[in-house]
């Protein structure tokens, strides 16, 4: 039986985020690949068909998290990879706007990790 790798791509434009994210996530068995703009996500993905959720940064400059989240659903083959909003902007009604974007879930900065691996579980 193959077993199917968790990769995840995080796409922020933070590298601390970045390195953040990969660490602790890396500690619980994830494999983490990583971009600093939606364009050069969306070519990782391109290149990469073992990719099975995107944490996507909703404040990056060039294109935003909504620009890139309307972009991945209008392709076919990117609309079928979940997408979690990741966001410092907690504010009432963030959550439902990045729902309404197209994200299939929702989690806020500073990451709880135990949050997320429970979001990512439904994906593997």
């Amino acid at each position: 039986m193959e077993v199917k790798t968790k990769k995840i791509l995080i796409i922020d434009d933070d590298s601390r985020n970045i390195f953040a994210l990969t660490a602790v996530l890396k500690a619980k068995k994830y494999t983490c690949v990583s971009a600093q703009s939606a364009q050069q996500g969306f070519n990782i993905i391109a290149s990469d068909k073992d990719i099975s959720v995107v944490l996507m940064d909703m404040m990056m400059p060039d294109m935003d998290g909504y620009q890139a989240m309307r972009k991945m659903k209008a392709d076919p083959e990117l609309a079928k990879i979940p997408v979690i909003a990741v966001t410092a902007q907690a504010m009432v009604g963030d959550r439902e706007r990045c729902l309404e974007a197209g994200a299939a879930g929702y989690i806020s900065k500073p990451v709880n990790v135990d949050d997320l691996v429970l979001l990512l579980n439904k994906y593997f």
